[in-house]
C-alpha cells in the first residue's frame, strides 16, 4: 500500500492515527507484551520501526491479528 501526503500536517495526523506504539498494540490485541514479543520474532506481525525500546506498527496490520 502506498501513501501520499500533501503535507506535514496530514502525515502527523495519519501518524496519529494509523501508528500504534507496542504499549497500543498490546492493548488493542488483548495480548502480554511476551505474546507480542513472539508475534514479532515468528514474523506474524512486523513493526514499522524498531526503537531500543519499543516499536511502531501500522493499525491495520495489527487488526489483521485480532
Amino acid at each position: 500500500m502506498n501513501y501520499t501526503f500533501n503535507s506535514t500536517k496530514e502525515l502527523k495526523q495519519f501518524i496519529a492515527k494509523e501508528v500504534l506504539s507496542s504499549a497500543e498494540a498490546i492493548e488493542y490485541l488483548g495480548i502480554s507484551r511476551a505474546r507480542l514479543s513472539q508475534l514479532i520474532k515468528n514474523g506474524k506481525l512486523i513493526p514499522i520501526k524498531k526503537l531500543q525500546r519499543d516499536s511502531l506498527f501500522l493499525k491495520i496490520d495489527v487488526e489483521k491479528k485480532k
